[in-house]
């Protein structure tokens, strides 16, 4: 077997002149803007296919008329708001004649009658479509690393356009949550590699910038305006699907990643790749031969040893981190979209209130960049999700205490507590990507990214049972955040420090950091 410490140098100069060659072939150019525009452009579809159900499974206002069995007329009925039992002064065998919902919207909850008993069809169609993203989460890291970022992207970005056009026309809630799983495999395929089919067109300078571009919120709040005007699920699925298509032609001019081509050892591939980089920047192909000589070093002395999920359990320090930083994922998990599908138990109109819970995120991110760069990384998750914490306990108090004004209270705490839980999520995949040693950074990245999705899974059921437990969710909203606060004090600080190559052994580890703006890398050992 090769020795380690020979393959991890040659790896460093790899990564030297991969840095340098795309600084040379015109740092962040016409490509890399094209790119942009494709992989974030396309969160569009991604961002109205999560939030999709915080319209969909909206409940509208309904009535129910009851006739009077004992009354001796067959026309005695009266109709009563959203009561799935009969009035006080009708027996228990009194019927409800019909049902009739308000024509202000049109969801699935009136296109199936998902009321009364079948009241948890709504929330348990949202958990299934969390589970295809727990689901994909699992699998989509090791097809990305199989055939490739770009093939493993647009096939995501292809069956989420399909399934969309199924969902709209879907002929009973069955097939409709049959649909919106492989909306979440699709929505978590994207979810997992699109982050680094980006970031590796582009130079170390310019990451961060990127990083805080706010497409989430900006498309979320769009999507807010465009369900009210909309105003129906099915033209939601439609104008879902539609969006998605002008992003699957960029498969004819965005390239694969020349680092992906690079690690897997298919250099004349990588070549032309840079080629086309450096062309489209307007910039003259560089001298690769360095490159492909090491590239084939490296192919020449593979080593055996393959990392695992294990790796990270028989370290004792980076188990301990990365149990507090999984919580915190699910955490975040849980209590974003807690709020988000909960956008019900605001006051006031839903599509406002989904634009603004929306729209309170954009700055989040701006916000994050800047902390994270004064404060660190640790203590940006902890200011913000104490924040979250606060924001979330005051709902939570006010909806059981139920004073004056109320609803405004409630709102304003609301759209604080979204905030605080947005900006300390940015922080914490900063924090959460440099705490893992490269050999595992994405397993451990992986991982906590799909334990996210089983917070997001119980988040609906949570909102559902909140309706009947007055102050629930944002008690549990609350209390997480505030665990996350402390959980996250207690990771080390990875601001301004030297990111890890290799796990610690016995007292030992081999380092390396890439400084900001430069393609050397500085190494060093420490004892």
């Amino acid at each position: 077997m090769a020795d380690p410490a020979m393959v991890a140098n040659l790896q460093e100069d790899v990564d030297e002149i991969l840095e340098r060659v795309l600084v040379e072939c015109g740092g962040l150019g016409k490509l890399q803007w094209i790119l942009i525009f494709v992989v974030i452009g396309s969160k569009l579809a991604i961002t109205w296919s999560m939030l999709m159900m915080t319209f969909a499974g909206a409940t509208p206002d309904w009535w129910c008329a009851w006739q009077n069995q004992t009354s001796g007329f067959n026309d005695s009925y009266v109709e009563s708001l959203k009561t799935c039992s009969p009035p006080a002064n009708y027996s228990v065998g009194d019927t409800c004649m019909s049902i009739r919902f308000s024509d202000d919207k049109n969801t699935i909850v009136n296109e199936w009658n998902l009321i009364c008993d079948e009241e948890w069809i709504a929330s348990t169609i949202t958990t299934i479509q969390m589970g295809g993203l727990l689901a994909s989460g699992f699998i989509a890291g090791q097809i990305a690393d199989l055939i490739g970022r770009k093939p493993t992207f647009f096939l995501s970005l292809l069956l989420l356009a399909v399934s969309n056009l199924v969902c709209g026309f879907a002929v009973s809630w069955q097939m409709f949550a049959a649909a919106r799983f492989v909306i979440g495999l699709a929505c978590g395929m994207y979810l997992t590699v699109f982050f680094n089919f980006v970031l590796e067109f582009i130079p170390i300078r310019y990451r961060a910038m990127i990083m805080a571009i706010p497409a989430w919120p900006v498309f979320a709040a769009l999507f807010g305006l465009v369900s009210w005007w909309l105003r129906d699920w099915q033209y939601l699925h439609y104008a879902s699907a539609i969006i998605t298509v002008p992003f699957l032609f960029g498969v004819f001019v965005v390239p694969e990643s020349f680092r992906w081509l690079v690690s897997h050892y298919k250099t004349k591939q990588a070549e032309v790749v840079i080629a086309r980089i450096a062309a489209v920047n307007g910039k003259k192909k560089p001298d690769v031969t360095k490159l492909i000589e090491i590239t084939r070093k490296k192919e020449e002395m593979k080593q055996d040893k393959k990392y695992s999920i294990l790796d990270i359990f028989r370290h004792k320090s980076l188990m301990k981190h990365s149990f507090l930083l999984w919580f915190i994922w699910l955490a975040s998990g849980y209590s974003y979209y807690a709020i988000s599908f909960g956008v019900e138990e605001l006051s006031g109109d839903l599509y406002l209130n989904m634009f603004l819970l929306s729209a309170v995120e954009i700055p989040a991110q701006a916000v994050t960049w800047f902390f994270n760069n004064c404060i660190g990384r640790k203590w940006t998750c902890c200011l913000f999700y104490m924040i979250a914490a606060l924001g979330g306990l005051a709902v939570g108090v006010v909806q059981v205490l139920n004073p004056a004004n109320s609803s405004v209270i409630i709102n304003g705490c609301a759209m604080v507590a979204k905030l605080g839980v947005a900006a300390a999520w940015a922080a914490l995949m900063t924090f959460t990507t440099e705490t893992y040693p490269t050999v595992v950074r994405n397993i451990g990245y992986g991982c906590a990214n799909s334990i996210s999705r089983v917070g997001a899974m119980v988040a609906p059921q949570i909102v559902q049972l909140s309706k009947s437990v007055s102050g629930l969710m944002y008690f549990l909203c609350g209390t997480l955040m505030f665990l996350s606060s402390i959980s996250a004090a207690l990771v080390p600080e990875t601001k301004g420090k030297v990111m890890e190559n290799q796990i610690r052994k016995s007292g030992k580890a081999e380092l390396y950091k890439l400084e900001s703006g430069s393609v050397n890398a500085e190494k060093k050992i420490t004892i």
